[in-house]
């Protein structure tokens, strides 16, 4: 039952038992009464009387003993206080799941570097094997600490942003992987209770990518200046295969800076224009670069690498990930008229690098949910605009069309 609001109507004044912690944060203009089909106890409309994160703060706070949560709305232009029953609280989730997890973790990401660096011959006889695998084992404990060290800044710069906050969080969980490149598949925190307001969302989602970018950037560049630039082969012989990492902008403007030059340097550009020939190779990674001055990354550069390709994918402005916590803070629910244009555009690089089909379905399964605030009204305030903006230049300038090109 949906009424207009008055002191004197008697169902508002004396059968509601919020209205005086309602009141005191909001004029209310009208009130409706949930039913049981419907998911509210009761719906206000009207005005905050007090700037809308402290009237968040002070009506959850009264309302938190009667087991209720209030949301914080726009609805039909009018600013809206919905009342839900039960309130979150958090339980304590267990430390030593995330510290066996990242054990096992670290024993993955150590053998994945391992088995890159390994340049020894492929038989069972240890006493053949024993000579190179060391120097892999000490490359691979390099590749390994500088991967963990991007992975633990992203997750605890999104963890202790919520703490800051006064989010419920529980610690990062690594995801061993070790039958891969990287030997992990990352890692990631779960946020026990809803974020409550789009201020908090940014913070939180932004915080992990900065900080994992802090120290991703200048471990990149000392395994940069650790690496020797050489000419690739001009042709592979049977049974040969080499691999290329992919390109971002940022990536391509560090090595620039370290070497001074474009890599991969091709031979020749055949006749074509420099920019039309690179624009060509950053999204299709054609024509294969045969005979191009490239660089040998040393492992320190691989993981700093990696670092930025991880970057990349985190910052995808959809669902849960965290650039669909930065759309989301920007736009609300109007973000979701993104998603068929990210799904797009990760279909049609699938094309040319068959790894974004499965982003493309991951992102269509999961793209449609959003960490939404409790309280939607409180809005960005200039200064986390412009970090918002700043997270989208930086997933423009890491991300990286063709991650892995294998050639054989």
């Amino acid at each position: 039952m949906t009424i207009p609001y008055t002191e004197s109507i008697s169902p508002a004044s004396q059968h509601d038992p919020y209205l005086h912690l309602v009141k005191q944060v909001f004029q209310i203009d009208e009130v409706t009464w949930g039913t049981e089909k419907q998911s509210f106890l009761v719906r206000y409309r009207g005005n905050l009387l007090l700037e809308s994160q402290d009237a968040y703060a002070k009506l959850s706070s009264g309302l938190q003993s009667l087991d209720v949560t209030p949301l914080f709305r726009i609805e039909d232009g009018s600013e809206t206080i919905v009342l839900m029953k039960g309130v979150v609280r958090p339980q304590p989730s267990n430390p030593w799941i995330n510290l066996i997890l990242f054990i096992i973790t670290g024993i993955s990401v150590v053998f994945a570097g391992t088995l890159f660096e390994y340049r020894g011959p492929l038989t069972s006889n240890l006493n053949e094997i024993l000579p190179f695998l060391l120097p892999s084992l000490f490359r691979g404990l390099a590749f390994a600490g500088t991967l963990l060290a991007i992975l633990l800044a992203h997750e605890f710069g999104h963890y202790l942003a919520a703490r800051y906050h006064r989010s419920a969080v529980t610690l990062p969980y690594f995801i061993p992987f070790p039958f891969s490149p990287f030997g992990t598949m990352g890692a990631f925190i779960q946020l026990k209770e809803p974020p409550k307001n789009k201020r908090i969302l940014l913070d939180i989602g932004i915080a992990g990518p900065l900080a994992g970018l802090v120290i991703a950037i200048p471990l990149l560049f000392l395994g940069l200046y650790l690496s020797q630039i050489d000419n690739l082969p001009l042709f592979l012989d049977r049974g040969q295969a080499i691999s290329l990492e992919g390109n971002s902008i940022l990536y391509l403007l560090m090595k620039f800076i370290v070497f001074g030059e474009w890599l991969p340097a091709p031979a020749n550009l055949g006749g074509m224009n420099p920019l039309i020939y690179w624009v060509r190779y950053f999204f299709t990674g054609q024509p294969v670069p045969f005979g191009a001055l490239d660089v040998l990354l040393h492992p320190v550069a691989w993981a700093g690498w990696a670092g930025l390709l991880i970057t990349a994918l985190n910052l995808i402005p959809a669902g849960q990930l965290d650039g669909g916590h930065v759309i989301y803070s920007l736009f609300g629910r109007k973000s979701r008229i993104i998603l068929p244009f990210v799904l797009v555009a990760l279909i049609i690089l699938g094309t040319v690098w068959s790894g974004w089909w499965l982003w493309a379905f991951i992102i269509f399964l999961m793209g449609r949910m959003h960490a939404e605030p409790l309280d939607q009204i409180t809005p960005l305030d200039s200064r986390r605009k412009a970090l918002a903006v700043l997270g989208l230049v930086v997933f423009v300038l890491v991300f990286t069309p063709i991650p892995l090109s294998v050639f054989s």
